[in-house]
C-alpha cells in the first residue's frame, strides 16, 4: 500500500517539472517569433508609412503595380501620377511602393543601355549571317 502511494507521488513530481520546462520553451519560441518576424515587419510598415506621408509634388515614384510616374497632385488618400505627357492617373497613397532617387535612376539607365548594346550586337550578328547565305 505504501509503495503505490510513493510511486504516485514520484510521477506527479516528474509531471510538474515537465510543465515548467514546457512553459519556458513556449516563452523562448514566442520571443524568437517576436524578434525575427513581428518586430522587423512593424519596422518595415512604419518606414513605408513615413515614406508615404513625406510624398510631395514632383517626386518620381514606383507603384506596387509596377507603374512609374511623377507626382502631379497630393490629396488626403489619393495621389495623381503623371505617367506620360498629359496622362494623369489617380492611385491610393498606400499603393506607392517607393520613391525613385536620382542615383537609382542613373543606375537603371546604365543597365538599360548595356542591355540595349548587347541586344544590338546580337542583331548585327544575325543580320550578317543571313546576308552571307
Amino acid at each position: 500500500m505504501f509503495i503505490s502511494e510513493a510511486y504516485a507521488a514520484a510521477q506527479s513530481a516528474v509531471n510538474a517539472g515537465s510543465m515548467s520546462g514546457t512553459f519556458i520553451q513556449l516563452g523562448l519560441i514566442l520571443l524568437i517569433f517576436y524578434f525575427f518576424l513581428i518586430r522587423p515587419q512593424q519596422k518595415k510598415i512604419r518606414e513605408h508609412t513615413d515614406m508615404v506621408n513625406a510624398l510631395k509634388v514632383g517626386d518620381e515614384v514606383l507603384t506596387n503595380g509596377g507603374i512609374y510616374g511623377k507626382i502631379a497632385k497630393v490629396e488626403d488618400e489619393e495621389v495623381a501620377l503623371e505617367v506620360a505627357s498629359g496622362v494623369v492617373i489617380k492611385v491610393n497613397r498606400m499603393s506607392i511602393g517607393g520613391v525613385i532617387l536620382p542615383e537609382d535612376k542613373k543606375v537603371a539607365d546604365k543597365k538599360a543601355e548595356k542591355k540595349t548594346e548587347k541586344s544590338e550586337g546580337k542583331t548585327k550578328k544575325t543580320t550578317k549571317t543571313t546576308k552571307n547565305k
